[in-house]
């Protein structure tokens, strides 16, 4: 009996503590919305079997550890013994959505809600994340289906208005997304993630905000000091700004994540932050060795940086190089590629490459002003090599992306153009300036300048109407334009007398010089020489 007793009790404190360890899905979803992801896959694998929301929640796991294609295996095969289930057709429609078929996984939602009957609010939720999380997801239409989620009797799920909220952040309606965190705190005051999401509405609008967005954030660790996101946004925001304060914010979210290769790479880079750039490169090392065959390929980004901190550029670029093969091409910052192209410069025949970067760093960009300073890396280049060609060529580029039309970007294109004996691209260039900006002295010279360059014979006349312009504008001010004035005056006079054997005309543009200089003393020459031709003004035409 005893024995018998005993493995009674065995089997009982078995079956308790087995009870005790279980995980629910809402223990799987608490791991996801606090990002961590590892551990919200191990307890939805486990539950996944024969369990639709389990399944769903479980390819949700997938594609934030961004393995999108083990997502889609997981939901292909779910449908097919569930075809019917709007959480699964839900999640495949955002499959579609991160494969860019934005048409496809409009029809699948639709389906899903027409199945539901639109009275489902996990249905109507998934669809909502799906449009939020995915770049080219609808956030009105996420918004829509949001709203009717949060408006169905006996809802209460805070993850709905949360989403609501980011819905409004997608399309920059802080004061509405604002409003749908609040509401989501209203029902669980204890969830720190609608106060988190208040402050990013506020740290994304700049320092400025600061003092409030760290409330906020505040706020969140209050209500859960294990909640690992907030740490996160602490510490990037003042990884810049104060590197002591980003490592201890770093350390609470490595303390409260899941064990990550990341974790490794957020230490080297703090040595990186604090100015320990050897150091950093030791301690990536580390973990590139740690990691075994599939290293983080931010490490070699970093290294590549440390090394271009120390002027070793041959590290540097041999690093950046392997930086950009191991990374996929959306993780890649236009900074990325202009530091690469400033180590390119320094090893010769690279400009060609480093332009390429320089394009692609343009192209990422999103503001004016960066785009100009990623262009003024190789102007600077071929500005020290005196190729005017190619400072014409990036100066170019800089006049296409201007929103607004600037006169000293075509002053300087079609300069540089002139410098470097390329008068066809100088005249294009000057005679665009002149139609944006008619009173420009300048360009209608530099046009009449790169048109003699073309015309050296004076067979086409090309240079004569920008120079009579320049002699129409310039008199506004005669001093700032006298040199301008006098070059057009000398060639109109050597124009009208060599080229049109117009001695009439010759001797008028001779005596408007001197009015304007009488000083000059080329312009007497040139009247007594044309004096002495036996030229004849043209004679008056006659009609019969």
């Amino acid at each position: 009996m005893n024995t018998l007793r005993k493995g009674f009790l065995m089997m009982v404190m078995t079956v308790v503590a087995s009870a005790s360890f279980a995980q629910t899905i809402e223990d799987g979803k608490k791991f996801f919305f606090y990002e961590r992801f590892e551990s919200a896959k191990k307890v939805f694998s486990q539950l996944a079997a024969n369990n639709v929301e389990a399944t769903y929640w479980l390819g949700q796991s997938e594609i934030a550890l961004e393995d999108v294609t083990s997502a889609r295996t997981l939901y292909q095969n779910a449908l097919m013994a569930n075809s019917n289930s709007g959480l699964l057709l839900a999640g495949m429609g955002q499959i579609e959505l991160l494969d860019g078929k934005t048409q496809d996984a409009r029809q699948r939602f639709e389906t899903a809600i027409s199945l539901t009957q639109s009275k489902d609010a996990a249905v109507l939720n998934a669809i909502g994340f799906a449009n939020i999380i995915a770049p080219k997801g609808d956030a009105y239409y996420a918004i829509d289906k949001l709203k009717q989620a949060s408006t169905l009797k006996k809802n209460k799920d805070v993850d709905v208005l949360i989403n609501l909220g980011d819905a409004y952040r997608k399309i920059l309606d802080g004061g509405q997304a604002q409003t749908s965190f609040e509401s989501a705190i209203a029902i669980d005051a204890k969830n720190p993630r609608p106060s988190y999401k208040i402050g990013k509405i506020y740290e994304s609008q700049g320092v400025q905000q600061e003092d409030i967005f760290a409330r906020y954030y505040n706020e969140a660790i209050a209500k859960d000091p294990t909640y690992s996101p907030v740490y996160y946004a602490l510490y990037s925001y003042y990884y810049h700004r104060d590197v002591n304060k980003s490592k201890d914010y770093l350390d609470k979210y490595i303390a409260n994540s899941d064990p990550s290769p990341k974790d490794c790479y957020y230490l080297a880079s703090i040595l990186y932050a604090s100015g320990q750039f050897q150091q950093s490169i030791a301690k990536s090392d580390e973990c590139i060795a740690a990691d075994g065959a599939n290293p983080y390929p931010n490490l070699f980004g970093l290294k590549a940086y440390a090394y271009d901190k120390l002027n070793d550029s041959v590290n540097a670029k041999s690093f950046f190089e392997q930086y950009l093969a191991k990374q996929t091409a959306d993780k890649i910052g236009p900074t990325d590629y202009s530091t690469y192209a400033k180590n390119l410069l320094k090893f010769p025949g690279n400009d060609s490459l480093a332009g390429l970067n320089i394009d692609k760093a343009v192209a990422l960009d999103s503001l004016e002003k960066d785009k100009l300073t990623d262009i003024t890396v190789m102007l600077n280049y071929y500005t020290a090599q005196q190729n005017n060609n190619k400072v014409g060529d990036w100066y170019k580029k800089i006049i296409a992306l201007r929103t607004q039309p600037v006169k000293s970007d075509y002053q300087s294109t079609g300069f540089s153009y002139y410098r470097a004996g390329n008068y066809p691209a100088a005249v294009a260039i000057f005679d665009s300036a002149t139609k944006l900006f008619p009173d420009d002295v300048y360009s209608y010279y530099m046009l009449a300048k790169a048109n003699t360059g073309i015309d050296t014979a004076m067979t086409l006349g090309s240079a004569v109407a920008p120079y009579q312009k320049v002699l129409e504008l310039g008199y506004a001010d005669t001093v700032k334009n006298k040199t301008q004035l006098m070059i057009s005056y000398k060639y109109l006079i050597a124009y009208y007398a060599n080229a049109k054997h117009d001695k009439a005309t010759a001797l008028m543009y001779c005596d408007k010089a001197l009015a304007l200089d009488p000083t000059d003393a080329d312009i007497p020459k040139y009247k007594e020489a044309i004096n002495r031709l036996n030229t004849r003004t043209p004679a008056t035409r006659t009609t019969r």
